[in-house]
């Protein structure tokens, strides 16, 4: 099954967050924090949103930083994945 966002929404997958500290503490699940760097895996068309055009900032592959408690997470063939608008989308990671 493959996930085709409409209009100014993304698909996005959270990178493996770090289970070390710096200082090389190991943090249990429950402790780390939601990963906000993630990849584009898809990028709706854009076009006329809530009556102004939008043109997608995002393609395929970047790696962006999303904003912590944005969007909505869906689990698809046990992969986990989030969809949210461009505009919850703070930078791209070059």
């Amino acid at each position: 099954m493959k996930l085709k966002p409409l209009a100014d929404r993304v698909v996005i997958k959270a990178v493996e967050a770090e289970e070390t500290t710096a200082a090389g503490i190991i943090l249990p699940g429950t402790a780390q924090e939601k990963p906000q760097i993630a990849q584009v895996v898809e990028v709706g068309p854009g076009g006329m949103v809530d009556g102004k055009e939008v043109k997608m900032e995002v393609k395929k592959g970047d790696k962006v930083i999303a904003s912590k408690y944005a969007g909505s997470e869906v689990k698809v063939e046990d992969e986990e994945y989030t969809i949210l608008r461009q505009s919850d989308i703070l930078a791209i990671v070059e």
